[in-house]
């Protein structure tokens, strides 16, 4: 084992990670916006009370959010409770933490994201795989051209289309959210078969999005692979042709896709945010769009932390366990 390179990629992990909170953390100030302000001025709308002087109400919320100090001194201590996981009080939903928003929260765009990111993987790579082998050349004209269409497609995009169609038109599937607005959360099979039923088009949108990118990669992969001396000995010496796709095609031809899985990792979780946006899914992607249009920095900075924790850490794990999954790989290569 190379310690060294090892090592090497923790470091640059660390790296990334501090730039990453450090810029989540200037970014909405530059900006110039108060958040507190524009929570006072918005509570005020609502409660139809008339103007007044209000700047000893913002000052005094101000030092209770720490955004009285100076931008030095939130910065350390911002650094200093990210370390400990307390992304603080949230402004637009106080007295709430954020934790425990995220912490409700995650759950749900886990669940989404996770299954539906599987699904189109091993879909679409099967797919992809199957195009090049000779039992799919006589679909593969048909076939390809969708698969060009649904990878050129953003997430979003695709859940407004199927809102459109089977949850307005057709009324097969709910409208938005995770489960009906008039339930209680419990642990009942009803429950979750109504959180499955809400799940399906948020899910679906991104299978369909996901697995003609899968297919297409692996369909390269597969016209490489299929080309290779391994390959033609493994005929030559008259195994099965399910063997032979399976054992040395699949197997030699997914290992760029998993690769591939790792760096399209921040592209899914984007789409997949604003896929929870459009069927209003009570997930991260809801959190952190509640929190930029309240311009709740503490919101803000805690989503992102654990988008940039989430892609960071999952291409630190492709780089160290890389080399174990392909031998071929040598980490002084790297």
């Amino acid at each position: 084992m190379n310690i060294v390179y090892y090592i090497r990629r923790i470091f640059l992990f660390i790296i990334v990670i501090i730039t990453a909170i450090s810029l989540n953390f200037f970014l909405p100030r530059w900006t110039g916006q108060d958040p507190v302000q524009q929570k006072i001025v918005q509570l005020e709308i609502e409660s139809g009370g008339g103007g007044g002087e209000k700047s000893e109400l913002i000052e005094s919320y101000r030092k209770k959010f720490g955004l009285d100090k100076s931008l030095t001194e939130q910065y350390f201590t911002y650094i200093i409770s990210t370390l400990k996981l307390d992304f603080g009080y949230s402004i637009s939903l106080y007295p709430s933490k954020v934790a425990d928003l995220i912490g409700r929260a995650l759950p749900w765009t886990l669940g989404l994201l996770t299954v539906s990111t599987i699904i189109s993987f091993v879909v679409g790579s099967l797919i992809g795989a199957y195009l090049t082998w000779s039992r799919g050349r006589k679909v593969l004209e048909s076939i390809i051209p969708v698969l060009f269409i649904f990878s050129a497609i953003p997430f979003y995009l695709l859940g407004l289309v199927l809102i459109w169609l089977f949850a307005f038109e057709l009324s097969w599937f709910p409208l938005f959210g995770g489960y009906r607005p008039t339930t209680i959360p419990d642990n009942t099979l009803k429950f979750f078969l109504e959180v499955l039923e809400h799940s399906i088009l948020p899910a679906f949108s991104i299978i369909l999005a996901q697995s003609g990118f899968w297919a297409l990669g692996m369909r390269s992969m597969m016209v490489t692979t299929k080309g290779e001396d391994y390959m033609t000995l493994a005929e030559a010496k008259g195994l099965k042709s399910s063997r032979i796709f399976f054992n040395y095609g699949i197997k030699n031809a997914i290992l760029p896709q998993v690769t591939a899985l790792a760096l399209s990792l921040s592209h899914i979780i984007s789409g997949a945010i604003l896929v929870e946006i459009v069927f209003s899914y009570p997930g991260i992607g809801s959190l952190l769009y509640q929190g930029i249009k309240a311009f709740d920095y503490f919101i803000i900075q805690g989503v992102v932390f654990i988008l940039v924790i989430s892609i960071a850490f999952s291409m630190l794990l492709i780089d160290v366990i890389y080399p174990l999954i392909d031998p071929r790989v040598k980490i002084s290569n790297l």
